[in-house]
């Protein structure tokens, strides 16, 4: 196993890691979770650009790195509606965008499209981390839970105008494929007009001369 491979599934250990730090709710738990999910965004890092230098990019990295982003954001979210820190239903907005993106990322992928992640996408990640951050440092700062919100909402917009740039991404490919499945070139007349005399030409030839 190489080491971006590694970091992923070190930040996918952490995921149990942060909720039962964060939801024992003992002394300094805030600080300790936030700790640990810097430390899991740290990896998040870090595992995507050796991948890269090196050229260590492997179908597990691909399949796992992923998954554990959703589940450390998911188990971010859900601790704080644990914790009455964020509205439950925005997180619900939020979770249910991911499952939704996810399977059609899947049904694409099944057909053989790709689909890229999206400038938006990449954002809404962005602004998912800057968000936890501040609403887990709200917990004792106060001062920083309002600034979290906002950010938050920032995110449920990203995520639902997101979610539209991905299927809009996935009719256009589809359309695409289909157009290309369908559509065959059309040969000149002037390639079929030589096919033809040569077949012709062929014929006579074998069938010998008059008789």
């Amino acid at each position: 196993m190489n080491l971006p491979n590694a970091l992923t599934l070190l930040r996918i250990f952490l995921v149990p890691v942060l909720v039962v730090a964060l939801l024992t709710r003992a002394e300094g738990h805030v600080f300790l979770g936030t700790a640990i999910f810097g430390l899991a965004v740290l990896t998040d890092y870090l595992d995507g650009y050796p991948a890269r230098r090196r050229n260590e990019v492997t179908r597990l990295g691909i399949l796992l790195d992923p998954l554990a982003d959703k589940l450390l954001t998911a188990a971010a979210f859900l601790s704080l509606v644990e914790l009455d820190a964020v509205p439950a239903w925005m997180v619900m907005i939020i979770l249910g965008r991911e499952f939704v993106v996810t399977g059609l990322r899947n049904v694409a992928a099944g057909r053989g499209l790709l689909i890229p992640a999206s400038g938006l996408g990449k954002g809404k990640m962005v602004a998912q981390v800057v968000s936890i951050f501040l609403l887990l440092l709200g917990r004792k700062y106060p001062i920083l839970q309002w600034p979290g919100l906002v950010v938050l909402w920032v995110v449920v917009v990203l995520a639902f105008v997101s979610a539209v740039d991905y299927f809009r991404l996935f009719w256009r490919e589809a359309r695409r494929e289909q157009g290309g499945a369908a559509a065959r070139p059309l040969e000149p007349p002037s390639l079929r007009a030589n096919e033809s005399r040569s077949r012709a030409s062929a014929v006579s030839s074998s069938a010998g001369p008059e008789r």
